[in-house]
């Protein structure tokens, strides 16, 4: 059986979407669904169980009633950029990863588990290296401290770790995070409503809409983690981006065009994210290519038309 934690999520559902197109249904999903409408997201998968993640964790502490397991993806995590609640971040991403972490370098099973680019925060290089790790946030901190963490363990290692951190991802699946949700996507529903999509202006040195950031389409993102499901010799901490830093405005042309609808309009970057945003990033993906992925990364405005066409605009 195959795990996935945050399998409801964004990109847990799509890692569960994937996995039943190579013909694996003995999949475990992990989730909070106190928010029942995100039972969407697993609709059209299918899978063998369901866990609450407090059941699931407090089995793994125990050791007891779980099956015989393969894999776990761990995707399970509080991602909101704006919650200052350190204590309750912590416990969640921290707390959380670090106990099933240690069942599964116990029963040596292959442990996968989502990073985030944030832990570069204010950085303007972007390595998996200490000295360009600088978080602006907590959410950013956490997974950093988790990183940290999994480094100290590597020469003890009983079986595979692979960390990935996610850049700006987009696509399908995603409707339920909100104010979280890609650019794209809000882009999408502003202009579905009758609106302009909207975009900062000029800010931090950059001219509007200008601002620059590296998005990676979520099937993208997927392909990634299941090569290395497939390649267990490999572990590490893992840039997971397109290695290109595009600018918002790609974006919400690229939605004008196809929907035919509105203009980009540009609104006064807000105070409150002063000090707290990342104007660019563009992931060194050296690491990730000296492992062996040789994958190919869409760019920005094709993956942004696939992802129209998954919401039923344009071919």
């Amino acid at each position: 059986m195959i795990v996935v934690t945050g399998g409801a999520g964004f990109i847990g559902a799509n890692l569960v979407k994937a996995l039943n197109a190579r013909g694996r249904e003995d999949i475990l999903v992990v989730d909070d669904l106190s928010d029942g409408r995100r039972f969407i997201n697993l609709a059209d998968c299918r899978i063998q169980d369901y866990l609450d993640k407090d059941d699931f964790i407090d089995r793994v502490r125990r050791d007891a009633r779980l099956p015989r397991i393969e894999a776990v993806f761990h995707e399970g995590a509080c991602s909101d950029t704006t919650e200052w609640n350190g204590k309750y971040m912590l416990a969640n991403n921290f707390e959380y990863s670090k106990v099933l972490l240690a069942f599964c370098q116990t029963h040596r099973i292959p442990f996968l588990y989502a990073s985030s680019a944030a832990v570069y925060g204010g950085s303007e290089v972007f390595r998996e290296a200490p000295q360009h790790e600088k978080p602006l946030n907590v959410y950013g901190y956490s997974k950093l401290l988790f990183d940290q963490y999994v480094r100290a363990c590597f020469d003890s290692l009983t079986t595979q770790v692979a960390g990935f951190r996610y850049f700006n991802v987009y696509g399908p699946r995603e409707q339920h995070k909100g104010a979280m949700a890609s650019v794209a996507f809000h882009h999408y529903n502003q202009v579905m409503r009758g609106e302009n999509p909207k975009l900062f202006g000029a800010h931090d040195g950059y001219e509007a809409g200008m601002q620059s950031r590296d998005f990676i389409h979520v099937d993208d993102v997927v392909a990634v983690n299941l090569w290395f499901l497939d390649n267990p010799e490999c572990s590490g901490i893992f840039n997971l981006g397109t290695g290109r830093a595009e600018p918002f405005r790609t974006i919400a042309e690229t939605v004008t065009d196809v929907t035919g609808r509105g203009e980009v309009e540009y609104i006064d970057f807000p105070e409150h994210l002063k000090g707290r945003y990342q104007s660019y990033t563009r992931a060194d993906i050296t690491a990730l290519r000296e492992a062996g992925y040789a994958g190919e990364f869409r760019d920005l405005a094709t993956g942004v038309r696939d992802y129209l066409g998954w919401l039923g605009v344009g071919s």
